[in-house]
């Protein structure tokens, strides 16, 4: 069940990039390559990203050299040994992509019977969070403009 939060940092990161947020089914897959970054971020669901991206990731077409990142909201702390950021990470590589970075935070989570009790995290993501986020969102810019102003 969303709540939304992954789309709080999602908007919060792209006001620091004046970048665009879309679903992953509005993904025009032609046009990847023009982009000079591109974000993939999820909620995570028993400790797996949303199928949604999943599908996205595996109908990727080659990118050679695109630059990426990714980002998520959870309830918990990744699980080591299931690691779904490097899987992700090492799919999008797969594709072509350069995965700069990946920006992770708390979300308000309901899933099952933590419904009942208004879920665990609550109030997050907060300002502090969404401060982080676009902190991060900054650094890739620099990083992505100073690559740019280098070649």
């Amino acid at each position: 069940m969303s709540n939304g939060n992954t789309r709080r940092v999602a908007d919060r990161m792209a006001e620091v990039l004046g970048a665009q947020v879309v679903e992953p089914e509005a993904v025009d897959l032609a046009t990847l390559r023009e982009y000079d970054l591109v974000g993939f971020g999820s909620g995570i669901y028993f400790n797996a990203v949303h199928s949604r991206l999943r599908r996205l990731i595996h109908s990727l077409p080659h990118v050679d050299g695109g630059r990426a990142f990714t980002f998520f909201t959870s309830g918990g702390p990744e699980v080591p040994l299931v690691g779904y950021s490097r899987s992700i990470r090492r799919q999008l590589a797969s594709t072509g992509f350069d995965v700069l970075d990946s920006f992770s935070c708390r979300g308000l989570d309901t899933v099952g019977s933590l419904r009942l009790i208004g879920g665990l995290n609550k109030r997050r993501p907060n300002d502090r969070d969404l401060g982080r986020a676009a902190a991060f969102a900054l650094r890739l810019r620099e990083r992505v403009m100073h690559s740019k102003s280098a070649s």
